[in-house]
């Protein structure tokens, strides 16, 4: 097999810069572009929390079907992203360019799909993912053109998670960043100036992110990528089962949010006080987006390591897979508390960004966010010790934690907790599942640093180390 030279240099990158400075290295363009595309649905929450309450409890209705697309997004993009980061660690470049391909083309088919479907019926769509008779219009205004955006926005996620896996951070960066920017800039634009309101934003989303896509397939093209080639299109069944290995995860994690964003949003409507269903359902849409902008920050710098492990396991490295995991898991947890901390003493200030003039909006969004912040710093160990069994190929232990947080605990919490405590059932409902699902992770989180503090000694006091499937003994192996 000829040599790519651009590949090779990569992997050299991979796997013999000091791993801390090199997880820092990858994790700032994935911090900087996680947290632009957070501050842009803040953002687009605050433009849209101008127009009314029903409004931003459109956008919050709404969100479950972003996680829809996330979900294939994100399965794809990881299960196939993670497939070529081990392939590259392993100088099987043939076999990366025919994951990325059939990686890349297949979220676009099933995003049409979609696309057409939802068209057809958008006001049952609506209801389905939990608006009220009031909501039903904003919601259907806002989910328009991002359900015809499907395809690019699905398989833009695809490639972002391939581009950032294969080590090339910063221009996945660029055509996310840029996308959500943009989206930033045609806003008020929209909303206001052309006077299309609720429909104008999600036009600007739809727009941008068709820039996006049309930006990271360009970076496709680079020397050190692995290109996107029709030719290489394969939807065989060993590669969607390889996808599904490295994927699920991700499919099982977007999939609950999604189903938990329905859930909660029933269950705010539900147990709200007479005649304040919206400000209650808009409250929670509110501390959602809050708390995704503050997560985005620990997401970008865990997949920052998730590269440096995927490369040098490929390469049989486990004392650098070991290092990285530690460093992340240590930033992650310091970091989650020092904003859990500015987060519940400024709660009030927090929400009132969005939309003040609603007092029963306000006081709810308060409440919410305070109880988040309590248990929030915990989840650095689980979203750590998660995307490293992801990476890793340990598909039932990630998949396994990725179900706990919104799965396993939130979804069941949070229809029982309010029968008995009423709203503050649903206020306490998110804080609950987080400290299960810490839990649930810590036996992992122990197990899986034995386990690579075993292999890394091995290797360096015999000379040989183990194969990724003797390291392995997960049980769908």
């Amino acid at each position: 097999m000829p040599v790519n030279e651009g590949l090779e240099a990569k992997r050299t990158l991979m796997t013999q810069t000091p791993v801390k400075r090199l997880v820092v290295q990858l994790a700032l363009p994935t911090i900087i572009s996680m947290v632009v595309t957070a501050f842009y649905n803040i953002a687009d929450a605050a433009f849209v929390g101008h127009l009314s309450t029903e409004a931003t409890a459109g956008i919050g209705i709404s969100f479950a079907y972003m996680t829809f697309i996330q979900a294939v997004g994100f399965f794809f993009g990881h299960g196939s992203g993670n497939h070529i980061s081990r392939a590259l660690g392993a100088r099987r470049y043939d076999d990366a360019t025919e994951m990325a391909s059939t990686g890349f083309f297949t979220p676009i088919i099933i995003g049409v799909v979609a696309a057409i479907l939802c068209t057809i019926w958008l006001p049952s769509l609506a209801v389905l993912l939990g608006a009220t008779a009031d909501v039903v219009p904003s919601a259907c205004d806002y989910l328009r053109y991002i359900v015809l955006a499907s395809p690019f926005m699905m398989s833009a996620l695809t490639l972002n998670n391939q581009l950032r896996l294969q080590g090339n951070a910063r221009f996945a960066m660029i055509g996310i960043t840029s996308g959500a920017v943009l989206n930033i800039v045609l806003d008020p634009l929209f909303i206001f100036v052309l006077d299309m309101g609720v429909t104008g934003a999600s036009l600007a989303t739809a727009l941008s992110q068709l820039f996006s896509w049309c930006l990271l397939l360009r970076g496709t093209m680079r020397a050190d990528s692995v290109r996107i080639r029709l030719a290489s299109f394969r939807p065989t069944w060993h590669n969607y089962y390889e996808i599904f290995r490295g994927g699920l995860p991700s499919l099982c994690r977007q999939a609950f949010n999604c189903i938990a964003a329905i859930c909660l949003n029933y269950a705010a409507a539900k147990w709200a006080a007479p005649g304040e269903e919206a400000s209650t359902v808009a409250a929670f849409a509110v501390v959602t987006r809050t708390m995704m902008f503050a997560f985005s920050v620990v997401l970008g710098f865990c997949q920052g390591f998730q590269p440096v492990s995927g490369f040098n396991y490929g390469a049989r490295l486990y004392g650098r897979v070991r290092e990285s995991y530690l460093f992340a898991l240590e930033v992650s947890t310091l970091f989650l508390l020092v904003i859990s901390v500015c987060g519940y003493l400024f709660a009030p200030n927090i929400i009132m960004l969005f939309r003040s003039e609603d007092a029963t909006l306000v006081d709810i969004g308060t409440k919410a966010l305070r109880w988040q912040c309590i248990t929030f710093p915990l989840i650095g160990l689980s979203t750590t010790t998660n995307m490293l069994f992801q990476n890793i190929r340990m598909t039932f232990r990630s998949t396994l934690i990725s179900m706990g947080r919104q799965g396993l605990f939130f979804i069941p919490v949070v229809l029982i907790l309010p029968h008995y405590f009423g709203l503050d059932g649903v206020l306490a409902s998110q804080p609950v599942a987080d400290f299960l699902t810490f839990l649930l992770s810590v036996p992992y989180a122990l197990w899986i640093e034995r386990k690579l503090r075993y292999a890394s000694f091995q290797s360096s006091s015999s000379g040989s180390s183990m194969s990724p499937t003797d390291f392995s003994d997960d049980v769908m192996e």
